[in-house]
């Protein structure tokens, strides 16, 4: 009896134990304007949204916030405003390859009385400024088929990818 609980105790030391949390949290974090480089909602703009984030990995659990607007100067589906925001609940961060996907619920507010609350929602992340940083936004299990969803018919909202124009995305 007593050689399963060393058993069990080495097997918990493992999981849990120092090891687990000796490396530095990665620190996931952005903010800026995107654009989508295409009229998605053919209204005969361009359109792209606002997004500010910030989520820390440490030893495998991920935690933090993340909002995405189309407000003021990013025209979408002629709507005044569309804000996905919420908690970082799960996902994944890389500081190596500068990629990281968070996902969670989140409140949708649609500025016209509308606000769905808890909606899951997940965000794949490319590291870099101007150009080069990248976001793709999914809200899960909604709105499927309207205007600007890249793969109707799956029961999401699947957003073109955006890139950054202005400001940066960091996974480090």
């Amino acid at each position: 009896m007593s050689g399963l609980v060393v058993i069990a105790a080495v097997a918990l030391a493992t999981l849990f134990g120092p090891a687990a949390g000796a490396g530095a949290p990665i620190v996931v974090s952005g903010g800026g304007t995107g654009t989508f480089a295409a009229d998605v909602d053919a209204d005969g703009d361009i359109d792209g949204s606002h997004f500010g984030l910030g989520a820390t990995v440490r030893a495998g659990s991920l935690r933090g916030h993340f909002e995405c607007q189309m407000a003021g100067n990013a025209d979408f589906l002629g709507l005044k405003l569309m804000a996905v925001q919420g908690r970082v609940t799960g996902g994944w961060a890389s500081s190596e390859t500068g990629t990281a996907l968070l996902s969670g619920t989140a409140g949708v507010n649609l500025a016209n009385g509308v606000i769905f609350r808890d909606v899951p929602y997940e965000v794949q992340l490319w590291a870099g400024g101007p150009g080069v940083g990248r976001l793709k936004l999914t809200v899960i299990g909604a709105f499927d088929g309207v205007a600007g969803d890249t793969v109707p018919g799956n029961g999401n909202y699947d957003l073109p990818t955006e890139t950054v124009a202005t400001g940066r995305i960091t996974v480090r």
